[in-house]
């Protein structure tokens, strides 16, 4: 499990694999200076309930990855990731899975 540290003081716990492919997402909107919204569903494990973030590249962010391997990049979660950001509900987090389904279905 890695850590998506938001503001220096805030941290969010993701599969390394997920944070791996949020990382690229995140980066290509802030490299862009383009601020967004990133919502995901925290599991029961972690309290429920749902989260929701502002990022903009004005706001302090890292990744920390428990792994020491980064993984092998699936391109089509990386598409439905992308194309979220750019929504009004902003960039929400889906699983492998999902966004496999949903790349299909385009």
């Amino acid at each position: 499990m890695g850590f998506l540290v938001y503001g220096g003081t805030q941290e969010f716990e993701f599969e390394d694999r997920t944070l791996a492919h949020l990382k690229v997402a995140i980066t290509m909107k802030l490299r862009r200076q383009e601020s967004f919204l990133m919502s995901w569903v925290n599991p029961a494990e972690r309290g429920g309930g749902r989260v929701s973030i502002w990022l903009t590249p004005n706001i302090p962010l890292s990744f920390r990855f428990a792994g020491s391997r980064p993984p092998q990049l699936n391109k089509a979660w990386l598409s439905v990731l992308a194309d979220f950001s750019h929504t009004p509900r902003g960039l929400v987090v889906v699983s492998e899975d999902e966004a496999e389904k949903r790349a299909t279905e385009r």
